[in-house]
Formats: C-alpha cells, structure tokens, sequence
C-alpha cells in the first residue's frame, strides 16, 4: 500500500509484541486480526521508550472504542478507508505534532482501505478469520482472538471455504499464503535483552 510512498515514510514492520530495538518515529498499531484490544497492546507501545508516537489503524466505527484510545495518549486513530497518499498525509501531521482522527466513516469513502481476499468476495470479516488459519491458529484461539463465538467462527470458516473453493483447513492455508495473508514481518530483536533472540 505504501510502496509508492517510500520517498516520504520508510516503514518498519515490527511485532508489537516484541521489544523494539532500534528507536521509531511512528508506530502504526494495526487491529486487523487483533481481539477487541483491552489497550495493553497500545499501552505496551506507549510505554516503549524507543516508540515516538502511537497511531491506531482500524476499521472500527465504535466511537467508545475511539475515545478510550485517545485517552490512552495516542496520537492518532486513523481509519483503514483512507488512500495511501491520506494515510501517509496523516502520519506526516501527526509527526510534526498534530493529533489526526480520522472522519466519522459515513462521511469517509471507501477508497484504499482493502483487505486480503476482497476481491474474491471475503468480507473484512472472513478474511480476519482466514489470515488467523494462515497463521495457524486453531478455532479456540481464533474465539479467543476475536472475541466471538465459536459458532460464528464456524459459519465464518464454512463461508470462507465456499468463496475461495476449497475444502479443507490445509488447503485454506495455502490459498491464504497464496494471497498475502501470510504473516511477513521484520522483527527487530534488542541484544541487551535476555531470551530476544
């Protein structure tokens, strides 16, 4: 999505998770896949000294989401419906200091927000839920990533496998590979710190 912008960012891709070895302007934090974050990713990165500022990227329309994100003291919650040329506008402004949240989504096209699989008719929904199989997980931990049920993460499943014209979880992992839902990070491990590696 950025490549055509490498003049103006240079993107890192990092896993939150993981201690953050050289110091970054900007982290993106991206819920596609995450579970109805309790924060502790967030704050994790706030908290992260080598980590400037904090921009959440979502899809999420829940206002109470929103706000109780930017209390935590991000500084911007920008949505998955902007242009790449928007999306890197906006991480321009928020690192010349400017708090940017994105417009309320009915007033905010669908222009370059996209996810793995659209075209072949997934929802944002299904396609979660196939990059989590790509990554291995079983059901339980989709559940428990998600926060839905176990049902719905079957009738998820079963919709999946109708659009893309497989017929096993197997299978459903290499077509995910086949169409970018493989994970592929730069994981930037600290030296100084025990078990890193």
């Amino acid at each position: 999505m950025l490549r055509s912008h490498t003049h103006r960012v240079e993107v890192v891709e990092l896993n939150a998770s993981s201690s953050v070895a050289e110091p970054v302007d900007i982290a993106l934090f991206d819920t596609f896949t995450q579970s109805r974050d309790d924060g502790t990713g967030v704050v994790h990165l706030l908290e992260n000294p080598r980590v400037g500022k904090v921009v959440v990227y979502t899809w999420s329309t829940d206002r109470a989401l929103r706000e109780s994100s930017l209390e935590l003291g991000i500084s911007g919650y920008l949505s998955k419906r902007l242009s790449a040329s928007e999306l890197v506008t906006s991480l321009e402004k928020v690192q010349q200091g400017e708090l940017v949240v994105s417009e309320e989504p009915s007033r905010l096209p669908l222009i370059g927000g996209d996810w793995p699989g659209r075209e072949e008719g997934l929802t944002a929904r299904e396609s979660e839920v196939l990059c989590l199989i790509t990554q291995g997980l079983t059901n339980a931990q989709i559940v428990d990533r998600t926060q839905l049920s176990i049902n719905s993460i079957k009738s998820y499943i079963r919709s999946c496998y109708r659009k893309i014209n497989v017929d096993s979880r197997s299978r459903a992992v290499l077509w995910g590979v086949d169409h970018g839902m493989q994970l592929d990070r730069v994981r930037v491990v600290d030296p100084d710190i025990p078990g890193a590696n």
